[in-house]
């Protein structure tokens, strides 16, 4: 795990016993941190404590699990527990612990698994990939504001909804000015407009 410093936050690929999902974790001495909102993933974790991490610089790939569109990834058993992992991607398997908590901020309340994934097999081997661009990132924070942006107009929160449209929007167009070139930009834009359309 040296590779991950302490007090960053990297994304990286979780699956877990049926799901693959996007998160933001931070390290804590043996201790890989992250937060999962109501869902699959959650779900999964509270019946089978176990994951996966998986390193990955393809940003297409974190947009594409974060909004549950298909994958084109092969899957094999973990070494060290019972669930499948991505096949040729470094990756950090692990049992999970969890505290479930209720929160509350803008966005409204919700329910999320505080969860600390303990290490039981390191798989970090070195693998060539291509450097992520700045326009990679615009793309890879469109979908992080659209999954927001769907919570906020399920709890009618005009404003917010809003605020966050502008976000993806003046993402797009600065991913656009900067070279993008992903499909995934033009749905992002799609489905953000269609959400505040059908949630005003």
């Amino acid at each position: 795990m040296e590779i991950l410093k302490e007090g960053k936050i990297y994304e990286v690929l979780l699956t877990t016993r049926s799901n693959i999902t996007p998160v933001g974790i931070n390290r804590k001495g043996n201790r890989l941190n992250f937060r999962l909102f109501e869902g699959k993933s959650a779900n999964d974790i509270k019946e089978h404590p176990y994951g996966v991490l998986h390193i990955t610089w393809d940003v297409e790939l974190l947009v594409k699990a974060a909004l549950n569109l298909p994958v084109e990834v092969e899957f094999e058993n973990a070494k060290s527990i019972p669930i499948k992992k991505i096949k040729g991607l470094p990756s950090i398997e692990g049992r999970i612990e969890f505290v479930e908590r209720k929160i509350e901020d803008e966005l409204g309340r919700a329910r999320v698994l505080e969860c600390s994934l303990v290490p039981t097999y390191e798989d970090i081997h070195p693998l060539s990939f291509p450097p992520i661009s700045r326009a990679d990132f615009y793309l890879l924070e469109m979908a992080i504001h659209l999954t927001r942006l769907y919570v906020a107009t399920r709890a009618l929160n005009v404003k917010e909804a809003q605020k966050l449209y502008s976000k993806i929007w003046e993402g797009y167009r600065l991913y656009k000015k900067l070279g993008g070139e992903s499909e995934l930009a033009e749905k992002i834009m799609g489905f953000a407009t269609a959400a505040l359309r059908w949630n005003p």
